[in-house]
């Protein structure tokens, strides 16, 4: 038997590459599509980032939808599926993905489409499932506390040993120290819970201490 007549019998003639109905089609997109607003929404309700992106919530949706249009043509034609290799080979990526969390939702959109497009639905509920569950359950652990940046200004080595026994039983991480013609800038990393920030008022009415800014810290504490 040559390579020919075994692509032929195997794939060709296997039924693999049949043309989809127009109903499996129509499920397999308005899946996508409702699965893609499930997916757009989850990203804003949650969102912790910095800067809240509407264009990349929008996209989730899109790559969702087009990535089951994909599928359901790779599974209904073999030339389709062969020129769709070739295509998507020379594609290539520069935006870079500044929160690791939304490389999360791009591959929750990604795969949801291609389960889609499979007509796996039953996948796609229960990946759903375990997903929102996830994250809500991590959410509501990174609510309970928040990490901030106390950039404090003063003069005297003493004055700083002061500054780090006002955090007291607080976690804190000294992350950075600059001297300069006898002021001191101190970074600190401190943990809070429930919004409580009495210390940074200690701080601020020691002798010495200019001035002290509370930034909020996107980031996870390592202290």
């Amino acid at each position: 038997m040559s390579i020919q007549d075994f692509i032929k019998k195997s794939i060709l003639e296997s039924g693999a590459f049949d043309g989809a109905s127009l109903t499996s089609i129509a499920l397999g997109l308005v899946t996508a599509v409702l699965m893609g607003a499930v997916i757009y929404f989850i990203y804003s309700k949650f969102y912790v980032g910095v800067i809240y992106s509407r264009s990349f919530a929008i996209t989730l949706v899109g790559m969702t939808v087009l990535t089951a249009m994909v599928t359901l043509a790779i599974s209904t034609n073999i030339v389709i599926s062969l020129g769709m290799v070739g295509a998507l080979s020379i594609v290539r990526f520069r935006t870079a993905v500044k929160d690791p969390l939304d490389l999360l939702y791009l591959f929750w959109a990604i795969t949801t489409g291609i389960t889609s497009g499979a007509g796996m639905y039953l996948l796609v509920v229960i990946t759903a499932v375990v997903m929102i569950g996830m994250i809500i359950l991590f959410y509501n652990k990174q609510q309970k506390g928040r990490i901030y940046i106390a950039v404090i200004h003063y003069i005297g080595d003493e004055v700083g040993d002061n500054v780090i026994r006002t955090f007291g039983k607080m976690k804190y991480f000294v992350k950075s120290k600059t001297v300069r013609k006898g002021k001191t800038e101190m970074a600190v990393e401190v943990y809070c819970k429930d919004n409580d920030m009495f210390f940074l008022d200690k701080i601020r009415d020691l002798d010495g201490v200019e001035d002290a800014t509370l930034i909020q810290y996107n980031g996870e504490y390592h202290g």
